[in-house]
């Protein structure tokens, strides 16, 4: 069982599998297993796939849904935020090599235009003070055409380019930029320059846009997003809001 032709890479260790619950779920049971520096997980069909606004929908064959697993080497718990800016931005330059006009929307989902491609979970175990384990799921819309009612405008690249794309094109790129930025991690003098690429890329970068917090609707402009994740707005009255995930929402 072979689904997808990927160049070898130091570190790297790839697990296929035709079906199974999530690869999160699975890279979670498999753990001690999983030795390598980076463990890359796909699965051709997932039967409970996860996301952070409910199941990844995904037809079989037709997408991408993978797990990368890192051990990365003492970093600390108070700079986990930078392992969902490295796969973020990972995958958003692996799409933007294929057509151009790919973004991040905060904080961890990747759109085109206003429609979502990209889904993107992350979950870390820690040991001490230290992040020990990052699982970070991935779910990419490639060859889909036609999705449920009920799913958050969804998109895909066979769509937006109008014509099939190799599921195995898409995955190299990732897992070639995901590996390239991981080096990164560990060096504070990098991070200037990760955070300003994880700035130039985000959605709705510049001008006002429509938001909402327990407040109610406001309308605001990205200030910039903080090292720990925290998301900076400027409303119209020119009042600074500051918000963790799940805080405050776009209106799309």
């Amino acid at each position: 069982m072979t689904h997808y032709q990927l160049s070898p890479l130091p570190g790297l260790r790839h697990i296929e599998l035709e079906e199974t619950t999530s690869t999160i779920d699975w890279a979670h049971d498999h753990l001690s297993e999983l030795q390598s520096p980076v463990t890359l997980v796909t699965a051709e069909f997932q039967t409970a796939g996860r996301g952070a606004t409910g199941g990844w929908q995904s037809r079989s064959g037709e997408n991408l849904m993978l797990s990368l697993v890192s051990r990365p080497v003492q970093l600390p718990a108070t700079q986990v935020f930078r392992l969902s800016v490295v796969v973020c931005i990972s995958v958003c330059n692996a799409l933007n090599e294929i057509v151009p006009g790919f973004r991040i929307k905060w904080p961890n989902d990747i759109y085109f235009g206003d429609k979502k491609v990209v889904g993107i979970l992350i979950e870390n175990e820690l040991q001490g003070h230290f992040v020990s384990t990052c699982i970070m799921g991935v779910g990419i819309n490639v060859n889909q055409t036609s999705f449920a009612p009920d799913a958050p405008n969804p998109t895909s690249l066979a769509l937006i380019t109008g014509k099939p794309v190799s599921r195995s094109l898409v995955l190299q790129g990732v897992v070639n930029h995901f590996i390239r930025l991981l080096t990164a991690i560990p060096n504070s003098a990098m991070w200037p320059d990760m955070f300003d690429e994880y700035h130039r890329l985000l959605y709705r970068r510049t001008g006002f846009h429509t938001f909402i917090d327990h407040t109610g609707s406001f309308e605001a402009e990205i200030v910039h997003v903080e090292p720990d994740g925290h998301l900076v707005l400027r409303d119209r009255d020119g009042l600074t809001r500051r918000y963790a995930f799940k805080e405050v929402s776009y209106v799309i």
